[in-house]
């Protein structure tokens, strides 16, 4: 993968992973927490031949810049550098993948309902309304959420480094892969740019401007957000779902109900992987996305 930093029109620089043709269709990829481009690195050698890969670091992570305010970190602030990173590469429509948070970018850009995006795939990310009723109604997945909660308190980043980053690695991926299939290439790389500064006040921003209510284990009769009543728009874009079913945070309730809220959706489940599907199992990851996207 070749890397460059590209100033946006949004103010802020990103650091852009690419590969494939120049002259290929398309396809944006944006990466989840607490990664970076390097989510797709097993993705991209079953890909490059047929599309073009474009793979920013988000704001706040990895090489790229890291705004100080917190509203700097809100959705729209994101689907914004997503729409002008394609118009800066002068792409006037693409394919969108997005994982995790990547994810989330994905379907609030798709909910729009915007002319850019011509098709889209999500892996282990929720559509946003059953994701927070969920948290609201079912036990198990709020349980799981938890995690969400410790990220937005304000002494978090202190403490993670309090802790040790090689502990903070082993806490983020022990619990979803087996930690000696990751290679020290890629552990090395991930603690560089934990350690950068304001690397973890960048990443834990996302879930800090993130408008999502988790509510805490003991809270009671939790009422739907105004959003949530007047609900959203349906997803007419071609949709793909990837999702790896062992993920212990985003649990496979997930995918109920989910074909009511996309016109035309495709789901793939991947029954031996968990949340970070892209790397744990590239190569069904890749045939789906490879049938999908072409």
């Amino acid at each position: 993968m070749k890397t460059e930093r590209i100033k946006l029109s949004t103010g802020i620089s990103l650091n852009v992973a690419t590969a494939g043709p120049g002259d290929a269709r398309p396809v944006i990829l944006l990466h989840g927490f607490p990664e970076s481009h390097r989510t797709w690195r097993g993705i991209v050698p079953l890909l490059e031949d047929r599309f073009r890969l474009i793979m920013p670091d988000q704001r706040g992570f990895g090489g790229s810049d890291k705004p100080h305010d917190l509203d700097d970190y809100r959705t729209d602030k994101a689907i914004a550098d997503l729409l002008a990173l394609a118009e800066a590469l002068g792409h006037d429509r693409f394919s969108l993948v997005g994982h995790d948070w990547g994810g989330a970018v994905a379907w609030a850009a798709a909910l729009r309902g915007g002319p850019h995006i011509e098709r889209l795939a999500i892996i282990n990310s929720p559509h946003p309304l059953i994701f927070q009723k969920t948290l609201i109604d079912d036990p198990a997945q709020r349980e799981a959420s938890q995690y969400m909660r410790r990220f937005r308190e304000t002494a978090m980043e202190e403490h993670i480094r309090e802790m040790g980053l090689e502990t903070f690695f082993e806490k983020s991926f022990a619990p979803h892969v087996d930690l000696a299939s990751i290679p020290d290439e890629d552990r090395r790389a991930y603690l560089e740019e934990w350690g950068g500064e304001r690397a973890l006040e960048g990443m834990l921003a996302w879930y800090r401007a993130g408008p999502i209510l988790v509510p805490a284990m003991d809270e009671e009769d939790v009422p739907y957000p105004d959003w949530v009543m007047t609900g959203v728009p349906k997803i007419r874009i071609p949709t793909l779902v990837v999702w790896g079913m062992k993920d212990p945070a985003l649990l496979p309730c997930q995918l109920d109900g989910l074909d009511a809220l996309v016109e035309d959706l495709t789901v793939k489940k991947i029954d031996d992987a968990g949340h970070f599907v892209p790397w744990e199992k590239p190569e069904p990851v890749a045939e789906a996305l490879h049938a999908f996207l072409g």
